[in-house]
């Protein structure tokens, strides 16, 4: 049994800290951020272009499934733990809460409505400035942080950014003073999901009281966020199942020197998340038939997928193709020409160079400036060059050879195919 010492509201509240320290830092560090303006999506600190659709898939598909995973085997962790929304609704009860309390101490003299209307302003000024940040770092997920900076700083609001971030700023502070917790039963769609998504092995908050052992304190329905009696079912579609309820049914429960009432349960009937009975480690953990193996397999099929094309993908892209409008010239030297097309992507962080050659072509003359070819972070170039080459025999009008490709300073290589052609004679 959980003691109070360690309760379930103190793992929430610690869960809810890092969650917004992540909030506040994943854009920044380009952990997961969709910039819209430079078609990049960068994942891990990966930065990936809109034309690597195979990562881009293998990444979103894989949230998706730890989302649906994480619904499976524990219900509805992610709304009472890790959710945005629950995380800042909260934050402004108990702000909220906190200005009522701490002007009424400090201006008892007033009366109560005018204590209202200044605890109530200086809630609005908080959560004014606290709406403002918040959009700009939402906004930051889909726009280059520093430009947004410099759009803030110059109140751009005719732009695309700047129009979204002050209708972002709009929302948050409605949702924060009307809202609240109200999203969560007639916005959000993840409750009727879970509905879906959850079975009879999926962990939930549950009353059990076999022995009629309740004292109707009703103290589980005071701290509920969602305003809801936890007695009624575990299956009420306003139940976040963040065990605030067991918290307080054991503090009260536990000076009665009895048991609690309310747990989390693996499921209506089965065994009690504290059951310390033995049982093998990956019922512990909830993986507790068919169906989550199947869940599972399919959440490492695609983070293994993720993993091998993250591993497989080259910072600097090269890619050569053939200018076939003309099919040679043949130069004042008597020499014959072949026009090439290259195009190359830097994907990386960092500065790079390509250098070309050519292999299998005897006599042949590679006509480009520069060579290497410098590209910088983010960069796409492209460029035409020609390789020349002395004429040949007849039954040389087709020559396969293969052109060479260096990044510097990351060593990879690569050799691509390519065929040069002559005319029927020489001349």
């Amino acid at each position: 049994m959980v003691s109070v010492s360690l309760s379930w509201h103190k793992l929430r509240k610690r869960i809810h800290l890092l969650c917004f320290l992540a909030f506040l830092a994943l854009p920044f560090l380009n952990v997961v951020r969709f910039d819209i303006p430079k078609e990049r999506f960068y994942f891990a600190g990966y930065e990936l272009w809109i034309s690597e659709f195979a990562i881009i898939f293998f990444a979103l598909m894989f949230l998706m499934f730890l989302v649906v995973a994480s619904s499976v085997f524990y219900g509805r962790v992610f709304c009472g733990y890790m959710c945005p929304q629950m995380i800042f609704s909260e934050a402004s009860v108990a702000l909220e809460t906190w200005l009522r309390k701490r002007v009424t101490r400090k201006f008892a003299q007033w009366k109560p409505p005018v204590r209202e209307r200044v605890a109530r302003g200086l809630f609005y000024a908080v959560l004014a400035v606290a709406s403002v940040v918040l959009a700009f770092i939402f906004i930051c997920y889909f726009v280059e942080p520093r430009d947004l900076w410099r759009r803030l700083a110059s109140l751009d609001i005719h732009t695309a950014a700047g129009i979204s971030g002050a209708a972002v700023t709009l929302i948050a502070f409605l949702d924060f003073t009307l809202v609240r917790q109200r999203f969560c039963t007639t916005v959000c769609p993840y409750g009727y999901l879970q509905g879906l998504l959850g079975d009879g092995n999926t962990l939930l908050v549950q009353y059990r009281d076999e022995t009629h052992a309740c004292i109707e304190c009703k103290k589980c329905v005071r701290v509920c966020p969602m305003e809801i009696d936890i007695r009624d079912s575990p299956f009420q579609i306003e139940c976040i199942h963040c065990a605030e309820c067991v918290d307080a049914c054991e503090e009260v429960m536990t000076r009665l020197k009895k048991p609690t009432l309310i747990h989390y349960a693996w499921g209506e009937k089965g065994e009690l998340l504290s059951d310390t009975s033995p049982r093998p480690w990956y019922r512990r953990v909830g993986l507790r038939d068919g169906k989550r193996v199947v869940v599972l397999g399919v959440l490492l099929f695609y983070a293994s997928g993720l993993f091998v094309a993250l591993g497989m993908r080259r910072a600097v892209l090269v890619q050569i193709a053939p200018v076939r409008a003309t099919l040679y010239r043949i130069g004042p030297d008597g020499r014959i020409y072949n026009q090439f097309r290259y195009r190359i992507a830097n994907r990386g962080g960092k500065p790079g160079a390509v250098v070309f050659s050519i292999r299998q072509l005897p006599g042949a003359s590679l006509g480009m400036a520069p060579n290497p070819v410098r590209v910088k972070p983010g960069e796409s170039l492209a460029g035409d060059f020609e390789i020349s080459r002395p004429p040949g025999r007849r039954d040389e009008l087709v020559s396969h050879f293969t052109i060479l490709t260096n990044t510097v300073p990351d060593g990879e290589s690569d050799a691509i195919p390519m065929t040069f052609l002559a005319p029927t004679e020489s001349k």
